[in-house]
């Protein structure tokens, strides 16, 4: 997702690379450190949640991009799937985090 941020990105309007490219950019970078760092820790419960909120700020930045034109709505479509993907797939490692029978 992060080789296809920097495609993106690099057509952006020259005004906006300075500011909501960059900003995307970094968020996609934030979220493979937090990931990686969860990965590494041994208590993830804090770690986990702090990658889904950097997975939730990003999908509403991509978004919010779409809605001001920045991203045709057909890059906006495969840049939501990978994005949707990789929810998925911290969705999952959320619930295996859980104890079965805890009650969740």
């Amino acid at each position: 997702m992060i080789t296809y941020c920097y495609r993106v990105t690099q057509q952006f309007p020259r005004s906006e690379k300075p500011g909501l490219a960059r900003e995307l950019r970094e968020d996609c970078w934030e979220l493979m450190r937090l990931v990686v760092q969860c990965n590494k820790r041994y208590h993830k419960k804090t770690t986990m949640q702090d990658v889904d909120t950097a997975h939730e700020v990003l999908r509403r930045k991509i978004r919010k991009a779409m809605e001001l034109e920045l991203i045709p709505f057909r890059k906006y479509q495969h840049w939501s799937g990978l994005n949707d993907e990789i929810g998925r797939m911290i969705g999952g490692w959320i619930e295996s985090q859980h104890p079965k029978g805890d009650g969740r």
